[in-house]
């Protein structure tokens, strides 16, 4: 186990965080709140939840991210994702989410350009290849509902 991964332990033990995901009604579109747990919250219980198919944080780089870029492989419905929220703290996931969507993966499975601690994914080219071909749209640091309401 590496450095990142006891940090993270110690984390969910420390700031355990049950809400991690919430299904909506809709189909092709779905918010990543980042580390906003309380805009998290706002959205579910908001009406907006009629229309985007999942809502859900990302805290980590790698094993987040797999969970996110699995999660769109197998429901190729999803074409958009809003990105908002604040950014993790040291970790930077928002900025490795769009430094996989631009760049890629290198021959280690490493995010391509991304300066978080440990940007290294675990899932398939191909689910890779699926999440690239959606549309990411930059919120990074949005916090207001209406505001991300607008854009949705």
């Amino acid at each position: 186990m590496n450095l990142g991964q006891i940090v993270g332990e110690i984390c969910k033990r420390a700031f355990p965080i049950s809400e991690e995901k919430f299904f909506g009604k809709g189909s092709e579109i779905a918010i990543c709140t980042l580390s906003s747990i309380d805009l998290l919250k706002e959205i579910v219980d908001s009406d907006i939840m009629k229309k985007v198919a999942i809502v859900g944080r990302l805290f980590s780089e790698n094993k987040g991210i797999d969970e996110l870029v699995s999660y769109i492989s197998r429901n190729p419905e999803i074409h958009t994702i809003v990105v908002c929220g604040k950014e993790v703290t040291g970790h930077k996931t928002g900025h490795a989410l769009f430094c996989l969507h631009k760049f890629g993966v290198d021959d280690s499975n490493r995010i391509v350009n991304s300066t978080s601690p440990d940007p290294v994914l675990g899932v398939s080219e191909q689910a890779i290849n699926d999440f690239r071909r959606i549309k990411l749209i930059d919120m990074i640091g949005q916090t207001e509902l209406e505001k991300i309401i607008s854009i949705i």
